[in-house]
């Protein structure tokens, strides 16, 4: 109680405490425990439940936490989940990342989740870290807190032992949900605690105490790897925002571009790549030819290069097909989460034209690339073709066929978005596209100026 007191009170205070509340044994110490500091404290209390549908009790059990909620006047909160799973995939970890999903979304401005993981379940996760070959940052196992959603996500019952729960369960007669999932041994953890830990207890009383302890030591070391990989990220920064240099990083020893790649892609909020993968960036997308276009991904990240620059992105939506039409009235919302185009007047001092001509939006499908009569053309000045356009502004390959295209209702280019307006050395219009996904491209938000004035026949 008193190492909860010291966490709960620290300054600031949450705006909210949120209990992640399974009904199990720790989850109810953890929430009957903050309920006895709430006024101490002045704690706002409220209670998640997460269904995730995998046990015919499942509604049994949640009928169970709202009744211990009421009883102890919390606020109860309850949401279900569904968990979609393929040959291979593991059941605890899509479990995990639905739940993490759901505790996300809770969290506004300012407030707490706590959940109840105590020394043993730090014991267990750094011996599964071991057997995954994790590094330091992986050995590290589960951090007392943490960024979640809006707010932070706090551990603060891992300095204390399972049977120090179970004792105060029993002590305050608590009552709480046993799901027999926690027996099966066909998880990787309930063995662990089952078979492997009982073993090493029997030889080593303490061993679940100083493997916890071997976590915090990796704690403090990934901390230090940390800090040293943020002074020296700078020094092998590319030319655009977020983007690393393909040269400087080559030029380090590799250890030391391994843990530049880990640090900056954690900065991404990307989890690491497999550590085959990150020795295909080290060998294969850094050597690569400056005019290549190499791809490692893995799970919620792309990494590709252009020219210099090294980017993680997240991975490329399909890419949009068919054409859009636009009268510029309103704006327009482009597919696929690639932001709106939008037209302003170019002068203030002009009225907005009575009639504008009508307009097409069309993106780099092989057919609008392959057309050999779509160029920029502006008077007085050579023409340029798409693939110019874009390798003068400095358009990766992969994110060409993305860039919104304008054009007239006889074909002619008059604009790409964010990149060129077209027609008319007199551009009576601008042209904006925002919200697109891209921030190491963050100027093609930058107007381009056109002319939709009505083409006058000859």
């Amino acid at each position: 109680m008193d190492r909860l007191r010291a966490i709960l009170g620290q300054d600031p205070r949450p705006a909210r405490l949120w209990i992640a509340y399974s009904g199990g044994c720790d989850s109810h110490v953890l929430l009957h425990a903050c309920v006895a500091l709430r006024a101490t404290l002045e704690l706002t209390l409220s209670a998640i439940h997460v269904d995730h549908g995998l046990h015919p009790e499942a509604g049994r059990w949640a009928d169970h936490c709202r009744g211990v909620c009421d009883q102890l006047g919390v606020d109860y909160h309850e949401r279900k989940v569904q968990i979609d799973r393929t040959p291979g995939e593991s059941l605890e970890a899509l479990a995990r990342t639905a739940r993490q999903r759901v505790f996300a979304d809770c969290l506004g401005p300012g407030d707490w989740l706590a959940t109840a993981q105590h020394r043993d379940d730090q014991a267990e996760t750094l011996l599964l870290a071991l057997l995954r070959g994790s590094g330091v940052h992986g050995l590290a196992a589960m951090p007392t807190r943490a960024p979640l959603g809006a707010g932070r996500l706090i551990r603060p019952l891992l300095g204390c032992a399972q049977a120090d729960l179970r004792a105060y369960a029993e002590q305050h007669r608590l009552r709480w949900i046993e799901d027999p999932s926690n027996e099966d041994l066909g998880f990787d953890r309930n063995l662990l605690r089952h078979r492997i830990m009982p073993v090493l207890r029997q030889r080593w009383p303490s061993a679940t105490t100083t493997i916890a302890r071997s976590a915090a030591h990796c704690a403090e070391a990934a901390a230090l790897i940390d800090a040293m990989a943020d002074e020296q990220l700078p020094t092998v920064a590319g030319s655009r925002p977020g983007t690393l240099s393909v040269a400087r990083l080559s030029a380090l020893a590799p250890e030391r571009a391994r843990v530049l790649l880990r640090r900056w892609l954690a900065q991404h909020g990307v989890r690491p790549p497999a550590a085959t993968q990150l020795e295909t960036i080290l060998s294969d997308v850094l050597s690569a030819r400056a005019d290549a276009s190499p791809l490692v991904a893995w799970e919620g990240c792309e990494l590709r290069r252009y020219r210099d620059d090294l980017f993680a992105l997240a991975p490329l939506p399909p890419r949009p097909e068919g054409e859009l039409r636009w009268d510029g009235r309103q704006p327009l919302r482009l597919p696929r989460g690639l932001g709106r185009l939008s037209l302003e007047v170019a002068d203030p001092g002009r009225a907005i034209a009575s009639q504008w001509q009508p307009m097409t939006v069309h993106f780099g499908s092989p057919g609008v690339f392959g057309s050999p009569g779509l160029r920029c053309r502006r008077s007085n000045r050579p023409s340029r073709s798409l693939k110019q356009l874009f390798q003068q502004a400095g358009i990766p390959s992969w994110l060409r066929p993305y860039v919104p295209l304008l054009l007239d209702t006889q074909g002619e280019l008059l604009a790409v978005a964010g990149v060129a307006g077209c027609g008319s050395t007199h551009p009576r219009q601008r042209l904006r596209w925002e919200g697109h996904p891209w921030t190491s491209f963050d100027w093609l938000s930058d107007p381009v100026e056109i002319d939709l004035s009505p083409r006058r026949e000859a």
